[in-house]
């Protein structure tokens, strides 16, 4: 980029200057040269020479010019590369930013849905136990219920013969036959 072009050299003219034409004295010979025609032709060179020399002058001033606007024009591509070298950094490092920031994000959502599994079979596990230590209560108590009542059949046929006869004698069933009948909160406390 940073390369020096090397510059062509101009060609330039002997340092034959439209002067040294109009003053240059021709010596004649014996038949020698018609003054007026060497004069005229002279002139001729001058003035074409003088259109050469400013002619040469302009283009060398353009050839600047345009050497100026080259170098300017490679400054801009130069800070055009620049930038767009730090641009490509930039959208890189934006971009490995978010995928750093998406994995993070990610793998904390990886940890919050493990804490939730974790907690959900916890609740589910403790759920199970408190409905099976219902259900064993559940099961506890019909079986208590099914022995209390086969337990208040049995009583009730046992004593429903002596209650029966007592009555039809006309008696009063004594006093020890009442305690064979059973107290429904002694049991039920049981």
């Amino acid at each position: 980029m940073d390369q020096e072009r090397t510059k062509p050299p101009i060609p330039r003219i002997s340092t034959l200057t439209p002067l040294d034409i109009h003053n240059k004295d021709i010596s004649r010979g014996f038949r020698g040269y018609n003054e007026e025609e060497v004069d005229e032709f002279l002139d001729l060179i001058v003035a074409e020479f003088e259109g050469l020399i400013r002619e040469n002058e302009e283009l060398r001033g353009t050839i600047g010019a345009l050497e100026m606007r080259l170098d300017h024009y490679k400054g801009l591509e130069d800070t055009l590369k620049n930038a767009i070298v730090l641009a490509q950094k930039a959208a890189d490092q934006i971009r490995e930013a978010a995928e750093r920031e998406a994995d993070a994000v990610t793998q904390d959502a990886r940890r919050q849905a493990e804490i939730t599994l974790r907690e959900a079979e916890s609740t589910r596990k403790k759920t199970y136990e408190e409905f099976e230590v219902q259900r064993q209560k559940v099961v506890r108590f019909k079986t208590e219920m099914r022995a209390f009542l086969q337990s208040a059949l049995q009583m009730f046929d046992e004593n429903l013969d002596s209650v029966t006869e007592s009555l039809l004698e006309g008696k009063s069933p004594p006093d020890n036959d009442e305690k064979r009948f059973f107290n429904l909160k002694d049991i039920l406390t049981n």
